[in-house]
């Protein structure tokens, strides 16, 4: 008999790229409904969760949901079907079916939803538009020379030590430490009761603050010394590896018509609400899934000559200024591509159960054409 996966082993793969700590303060990313310790063989994938990808999911004998974007946002306090959300909700427990939700958490990473459209519009040299804050750490431990390859390893491979491209980054000085050990210790050197002064190597890298309890279980297992001196330190600096929006440059400028017809094709949108044309060809471009026009400044600043995103409110049209053509490609039309990268991350890493990609249009902004 084949091993079951359980939701807990979906969520795990899930959040070691997207994790929760990376949600905006307003989201609710995680699992919506459903028992974390329950096993699947099928998994249903959607932008929204519906009532009608419920019953697909119920038609295709699915028990759970990964979606974008989270059914729960705010507080229920009563489940008496009233509105969609309630109704929803009750559909989903009485037929055994989890939902999950990964939101701005990965619309927060590099190869999350942003790098997604990136990739479809065909931009290189790909950067986080608006890099996070305060989402760095410094570790600094120190440890005897003659263990620094086995330490430092082991703390690379637990995830830390990446700037940019560029990894196992780290700083190393010489230096020599003293320590004495009462009657209860068993020192891996010296002389429990006298003062022993060890050969050391001063040990400094960054890390994603979600990753500490990890690091720090890496630097402790591989370190010999019973009690592992080290200190953690919180950073101003921005982390180029997550953060809103993406910016990057077509591979050959191309005139600004052009690139409108390129994209309304590829994100199969009727309608692109955008603003006057500057008149300059299009080489570099900014893309934020959904509601990104909180961004524009940032894609000005970069020297971005489009910025597409979505849900762009009226006035916001004029903060453009003639600097930068802002297009609106839709909420759903900008995100609806995030399904795949469920789908890739789902069946690389998973063959236990099947992965079904929604087949409903859970748009719910529909565009009126009169005949002429």
């Amino acid at each position: 008999m084949s091993q079951k996966t359980t939701i807990s082993e979906i969520i795990q793969l899930i959040e070691s790229i997207a994790p929760l700590s990376l949600q905006e303060s307003y989201d609710n990313a995680g699992l919506q409904t459903g028992n974390a310790s329950a096993t699947v063989e099928s998994v249903l994938i959607s932008l929204d969760v519906t009532e009608e990808v419920i019953d697909e999911a119920i038609a295709k004998g699915t028990s759970l949901i990964i979606a974008h974007h989270p059914v729960i946002f705010g507080g229920i306090k009563k489940l008496t079907g009233k509105n969609p959300v309630e109704r929803i909700i009750i559909k989903a427990i009485r037929n055994n079916i989890a939902i999950y939700a990964a939101h701005t958490n990965i619309d927060s990473i590099v190869g999350g939803v942003n790098t997604k459209i990136a990739d479809l519009i065909g931009l290189g040299n790909q950067r986080i538009l608006q890099p996070a804050k305060d989402k760095l750490k410094k570790l600094v431990t120190f440890v005897p020379s003659s263990h620094l390859e086995e330490i430092r390893q082991a703390i690379f491979d637990a995830g830390a030590g990446t700037i940019g491209n560029y990894d196992q980054c780290s700083f190393n000085a010489e230096g020599h430490g003293t320590f004495r050990g009462n009657d209860d210790t068993n020192p891996f050197v010296g002389t429990k009761g006298e003062l022993h002064t060890e050969p050391e190597t001063r040990f400094e890298t960054i890390f994603p603050e979600w990753k500490q309890n990890t690091i720090i279980n890496a630097l402790t297992k591989a370190h010999p010394y019973e009690e592992v001196a080290y200190d953690i330190y919180p950073l101003d600096n921005l982390n180029p590896q997550t953060g809103a929006g993406v910016i990057g440059i077509l591979p050959e400028a191309m005139d600004a018509r052009e690139f409108l017809a390129r994209i309304q094709t590829i994100f199969q949108t009727p309608v692109i609400r955008h603003t006057p044309l500057t008149g300059k060809k299009v080489k570099t471009v900014a893309v934020c899934g959904g509601a990104g026009s909180f961004l524009l400044r940032d894609a000005i600043a970069a020297g971005a000559d489009f910025f597409i995103t979505g849900d762009v409110k009226y006035h916001q049209f004029f903060d453009a200024d003639q600097r930068i053509v802002l297009a609106d490609i839709g909420h759903y039309e900008s995100e609806q591509f995030t399904k795949e990268l469920f789908y890739e991350l789902l069946t690389k890493k998973f063959s236990t159960f099947a992965v079904h990609l929604s087949e409903v249009n859970t748009n719910p902004v529909n565009y009126y054409f009169r005949n002429s």
